[in-house]
């Protein structure tokens, strides 16, 4: 079983290739910029931000059809996303649970 530093570098390295994947399609960075409300030219520095990452995943999981075009053409198996989400800071949904 991986520890959780290498889970989490592995769930790091997961939302990377999803920026990338955003990035680079002229319809969803718009979307992911409005979204988010971060400016083009901001993104390296939100990077490094906690939760950041995490909400790449989430914008990837958000939207059906662009989480299996993500699987596909990064040959990521779709529940890999989900899971590599709860890998990063601020990406467990546990605090939306009332106890």
């Amino acid at each position: 079983m991986a520890n959780a530093a290498s889970m989490r570098e592995e769930a790091e390295t997961l939302a990377v290739r999803a920026l990338g994947f955003i990035a680079g399609d002229p319809e969803l960075l718009p979307r992911f910029l409005a979204i988010t409300g971060i400016e083009a030219n901001s993104i390296r520095k939100a990077a490094q931000e906690p939760g950041f990452l995490g909400g790449v995943l989430q914008f990837i999981l958000a939207h059906e059809p662009t989480l299996l075009r993500f699987a596909e053409e990064t040959g990521t198996p779709p529940a890999a996303v989900g899971k590599a989400l709860r890998a990063l800071p601020l990406g467990n949904d546990d605090h939306e649970r009332s106890t």
